[in-house]
């Protein structure tokens, strides 16, 4: 990854600086990032739930953390690295559909639309539990 730049954030932070603990979570759910998906990236608590990891796998694309994003990919799929764009400004993440990926499935799928500055992508993420957290396996664009 190349240095981090000094722009605000979705989030309205700036990148590379520490989000603050009251700012609100990229995600889209509304609450502060501490409360929400930080916890997952700062490694005190793992996703509940495939979407849970979902939004927390967004949030560290507007944040940069391609550390988190290898932790939560499963070791079948994860490549060596990533390569994040750091001019990439994400704007926005809608959840479109769900199937299983709670606490009593092994599996599940999470349909959603990730918006950047010109333009969005949209994606079903198949998620699977290994040793009990949930990891990303793999997407499918969708058009």
């Amino acid at each position: 990854m190349g240095p981090m730049s000094r722009r605000t954030s979705p989030s309205g932070r700036r990148r590379g600086s520490a989000p603050t603990p009251t700012a609100s979570c990229p995600c889209g759910l509304g609450e502060p990032y501490d409360a929400c998906c930080g916890r997952f990236l700062g490694g005190e608590a793992a996703a509940p739930t495939a979407e849970a990891l979902m939004r927390s796998r967004y949030t560290a694309f507007v944040r940069l953390d391609g550390p988190y994003l290898l932790r939560t990919w499963h070791p079948r799929t994860r490549p060596a690295t990533l390569d994040l764009d750091p001019g990439t400004r994400w704007t926005g993440l809608e959840i479109l559909a769900t199937t299983d990926g709670s606490a009593f499935h092994g599996t599940g799928t999470v349909t959603f639309r990730a918006s950047f500055r010109g333009g969005s992508l949209r994606e079903r993420s198949r998620f699977e539990r290994v040793d009990g957290a949930w990891v990303y396996v793999d997407g499918e664009f969708l058009d």
